[in-house]
């Protein structure tokens, strides 16, 4: 099993009314040096402003961004070639980013190669601290910055923390 950290940044709260902007993803590894970038043009007109300037670009920018079944098909293409064994998909907040990578899979291009299930980190790291408050984002080494693959990068560096360093079972590929 291959587990991908991913992160998007969306231009709204849902898919479908609202359109994922960009989103990023890492092959959690030691050197997270396998990484995914799309930036996939609105397939809304609705936005909501203060949600797209989370991403740092503007409207008129995204417009011209790629097409989003390019995208999503370049992106199972990657994870085809990346993963050994079933891809599992991770986030930092996989009810937002799950819903949003999984949509634009089957809308696009009927299918998920992730299946239908995800894992969250900040659960992961709570279950090992037995403390559903714990807060995990101090682990981070890479800066937090809304891009979508720095964001997803030290997102796996807590995973790779909770594997070394507090005993987390599981299998990297």
């Amino acid at each position: 099993m291959s587990y991908v950290m991913v992160d998007i940044e969306s231009d709204g709260p849902i898919p479908g009314d609202f359109s994922m902007v960009c989103f990023g993803a890492v092959l959690v590894t030691q050197e997270l040096d396998t990484t995914f970038y799309g930036k996939l043009k609105p397939i809304s007109d609705r936005f909501n402003p203060d949600a797209l300037a989370v991403s740092g670009f503007s409207r008129e920018e995204t417009m011209n961004f790629d097409n989003p079944e390019t995208v999503m098909l370049a992106f199972e293409d990657w994870i085809k070639t990346n993963s050994k064994g079933r891809p599992i998909f991770i986030s930092d907040n996989n009810g937002f980013d799950w819903m949003f990578i999984c949509w634009y899979f089957h809308h696009f291009l009927g299918r998920n190669p992730f299946g239908f299930s995800s894992r969250r980190l900040s659960d992961l790291y709570c279950g090992l601290e037995k403390d559903t408050f714990a807060q995990w984002k101090h682990v981070r080494k890479t800066e937090h910055t809304h891009n979508p693959v720095d964001d997803a990068r030290g997102n796996a560096e807590v995973l790779l923390h909770m594997k070394e360093e507090m005993g987390l079972k599981i299998a990297l590929k």
